[in-house]
């Protein structure tokens, strides 16, 4: 593990670079102020880059879009690797026909729903309809009653043998500099416990996501895992998801691991980055143009 003072450097290593979205090009404020100088300097070094993040409630499409829309115009769908694209492939391939029920905004589902499935949420889910559900999916932490509907989601579970499916591992998301909210991921697992059986996971830290994104970069050409470099802000999803493929890894101190804690929860995890770093962003006057 080595500290590094300025991304920059890591960025001259490598040939491509994988990004997690939230906490490393952007906080609960918006986008990090100077990120826009990093991906500058990828584009300027023609070093590839894509954004490997567990956000399944929107598409690729409307996650760059609000990239876009804040100024950060380098992000294009095709350069999104999201865990919902997964999630789609998987029910495409093993949920022939029937309801897919999920907890999640409208937003969420839309992109689940254009594989041709039927997408209630689970709300709308009852005794009329039940025996028709063939899968259940965890999208996202809004747009559903908390009390009424993970009961619903309980029950949906023990009635039914059907696949769960987590698209968004995430066990909790900063929601200010010093408070965190649960995430969907974190929802998935209690419930989990409670009916007791074993969900289908897709996002980091697990091998599907980066797969991937791999499969991706050798369509283009020979690419060696040691030609990338995987940067994220959380120990347990992007650092041991990238470690567990083979990859180097950079912990970023910008969203949910601070400074103040970050060894500490290095020692109590055994989950070890190559690199840790202050930011991801490239100070202006490191520019070479």
């Amino acid at each position: 593990m080595k500290r590094i003072d300025n991304f920059k450097s890591i960025i001259d290593k490598y040939k491509v670079v994988f990004f997690d979205a939230f906490g490393v090009l952007k906080n609960y404020k918006g986008l990090l102020p100077g990120i826009e100088n990093t991906f500058a300097y990828l584009d300027e070094q023609k070093k590839d880059y894509y954004i490997v993040t567990n956000d399944a409630s929107r598409s690729p499409a409307q996650l760059a879009e609000s990239y876009n829309a804040r100024g950060l115009l380098a992000i294009t769908p095709e350069k999104i690797i999201s865990s919902g694209m997964l999630t789609k492939e998987y029910l495409e391939l093993k949920v022939n026909d029937g309801i897919v029920a999920y907890l999640g905004t409208p937003d969420s589902a839309h992109y689940i729903d254009s594989s041709g499935l039927h997408t209630l949420p689970v709300s709308q889910i009852d005794a009329s309809n039940i025996d028709k559900v063939n899968a259940l999916i965890f999208l996202d932490d809004e747009g559903f009653d908390w009390f009424e509907d993970l009961n619903k989601a309980v029950n949906i579970l023990r009635k039914r043998t059907i696949p769960a499916i987590v698209a968004n591992t995430d066990h909790a998301y900063p929601l200010s500099k010093h408070d965190v909210s649960i995430a969907i991921g974190g929802i998935a697992h209690m419930i989990e416990k409670i009916v007791d059986k074993e969900f289908i996971r897709f996002g980091k830290p697990d091998s599907q996501m980066f797969m991937f994104a791999y499969d991706l970069l050798r369509d283009i050409g020979p690419i060696s895992k040691k030609d990338i470099v995987m940067v994220g802000d959380t120990l347990q999803t992007d650092i041991l998801g990238g470690n567990k493929f083979g990859l180097d890894t950079v912990l970023v101190l910008s969203g949910n691991t601070q400074a103040i804690d970050a060894e500490n929860r290095i020692n109590a995890t055994g989950i070890v980055p190559t690199y840790i770093c202050d930011s991801a962003v490239v100070e202006h006057g490191e520019l070479g143009f």
